[in-house]
């Protein structure tokens, strides 16, 4: 048996709440697409109700900005989530993971590249915020009394990691459910730390702020941090909702899930860095602001650090359980809970290594300015190759990955693809401000306006143009092939 666009079905059920999901990256029919476009917000809005975008605001003070001007970035860069929404819009059609779908775009073997890529990406967010459990995880420890020696280090992280291992293991139905539950205790928990902060908030400390060219760079960090960091995660978690779902209505539960609690919480991050900075050197230092005594009362600062860790543990949800599909989509012959095992595994010791050998300001700048330099050229070539396509896709072709798929192109490579890859992660990385030292020849963009980073949009626009310039031909003959095999399948199954 097989659906009007080719597909093969599973045998249902396989993605109840509490039960271990069986899907993967394989195709999913219609009649096991229980979501509604109003399940992305409270998924995406249990997870951005958190800790990070407080984090992330606090950050954005140490850069010298006014409030004013930290305001505005927070505002502008959360605007990138339209991005997320538009990229949650093919999971509905293909019935199938991002990187199940990227296929199209660069054809089976060549999307293994990308998903490499975006398989580190999320192990790299994995990893942000088990670092950043361990350290409120130390926060609570010392407000105890107690020390936090390596013995204690080691305990957190590896409990941490059990713990975090759960959700994902289970799957998309649980972490739908479990995230939902989230989004009232925490929004709660944050309006009561902004009525505490309101006395001590200075919002004058910083009084000229900082030029352009460093607005640009606390821009580019928020945009990457926000809406363009999530895209390649989008249609993982859309492929339950069915195919003739309302496309505005997608966009704008996605967009509410995240940018508004978001905006709202980095701005209190602001808000508070403006009378406390001290995020630096260890997990431990990014909960500075929770250990100042006479700002923050400590009876808060337990109940605040507690509700955050389970938070923390929520969003890792997310980057584990695409992570762990990502890995199938590379082309590792393992189950999707299987693929959770070994990425978390994975991350217990980079998670060593990052809390022990490393700084954490440093791990999170670096990450960013890796993160700008593929995701932004890939998805304006995703998008574009989606739109050229006519918005829509054969599922069944997608599943195929041999000779036989009309995705194959030549060798299972789509080179125009590839080629506008190189290009744009060229332009990125010519306009990128890094945080570590490079020839300024490799960024010329950047040393020529005064440091200031325009990655993500010179990223974006040369992927873009240069897929559309070289891909146009070849991707409109193949739309009109996707056309004709779809209209016979819905002549054979009338």
């Amino acid at each position: 048996m097989t659906t009007t666009d080719g597909a093969v079905p599973a045998t249902p059920p396989s993605n109840e709440p509490f039960h271990v999901e069986q899907h993967g990256i394989d195709f999913i029919p219609e009649n096991e697409r229980w979501a509604k476009p109003f399940d992305l917000f409270g998924l995406w809005a249990g997870a951005s109700v958190q800790v990070e975008y407080f984090i992330y605001g606090a950050i954005l003070m140490t850069f010298g900005f006014t409030f004013a001007q930290a305001l505005s970035i927070i505002v502008i860069g959360n605007l990138s989530y339209f991005l997320l929404g538009i990229c949650s819009l093919q999971g509905p059609d293909a019935g199938t993971t991002v990187f199940g779908t990227n296929r199209a775009a660069y054809g089976p073997h060549g999307s293994r590249l990308l998903a490499i890529f975006n398989w580190l990406t999320m192990i790299g967010f994995e990893v942000e915020g088990l670092i950043l459990i361990v350290g409120a995880a130390l926060v609570l420890t010392i407000k105890a009394g107690f020390g936090v020696g390596n013995p204690a280090r080691v305990a957190y992280i590896l409990l941490a990691v059990a713990i975090q291992f759960l959700l994902p293991f289970l799957g998309h139905a649980t972490m739908v459910k479990i995230l939902r539950m989230l989004i009232i205790p925490f929004a709660f928990i944050f309006v009561v730390f902004l009525a505490l902060s309101v006395n001590h908030a200075n919002l004058n400390v910083v009084e000229h702020g900082a030029g352009w060219p460093i607005y640009m760079v606390g821009l580019a960090f928020t945009i990457a941090l926000s809406g363009l960091g999530w895209t390649e995660c989008g249609n993982d978690y859309t492929r339950y909702v069915p195919r003739n779902a309302s496309r505005p209505a997608i966009v704008g539960w996605v967009f509410a899930g995240t940018a508004i609690p978001e905006i709202l919480v980095m701005a209190l991050g602001a808000v508070v860095g403006t009378f406390i900075v001290g995020v630096g050197s260890s997990p431990r230092s990014a909960f500075a602001p929770f250990l100042h005594e006479s700002a923050i009362p400590s009876w808060f600062v337990v109940a605040f650090l507690i509700f955050a860790i389970v938070q923390l543990f929520g969003i890792n949800s997310l980057d584990l359980y695409s992570s762990g599909v990502t890995l199938q989509a590379i082309g590792v012959p393992v189950k999707r809970y299987q693929a959770v095992v070994i990425d978390t595994v994975l991350c217990l010791f980079i998670t060593y290594w990052a809390v022990f050998d490393s700084t954490f300001t440093h791990f999170l700048t670096d990450f960013v300015d890796l993160v700008i330099i593929w995701i932004a050229p890939w998805m304006a070539i995703y998008l574009v190759d989606w739109a050229l396509r006519r918005c829509r896709y054969v599922a069944g072709e997608l599943q195929k990955t041999g000779r036989d798929s009309l995705y194959y192109q030549r060798r299972g490579i789509f080179w125009p693809a590839i080629i506008a890859q190189v290009a744009g992660m060229a332009a990125a990385m010519s306009a990128l401000s890094t945080s570590f030292e490079v020839p300024s020849w490799v960024h010329p963009i950047t040393a020529h306006t005064g440091g200031a980073d325009f990655s993500i949009f010179m990223g974006t626009a040369v992927g873009g143009l240069v897929y559309l310039a070289l891909g146009w031909k070849g991707v409109r003959r193949q739309a009109d092939q996707q056309d004709e095999m779809l209209s016979l399948a819905r002549e054979h199954s009338s």
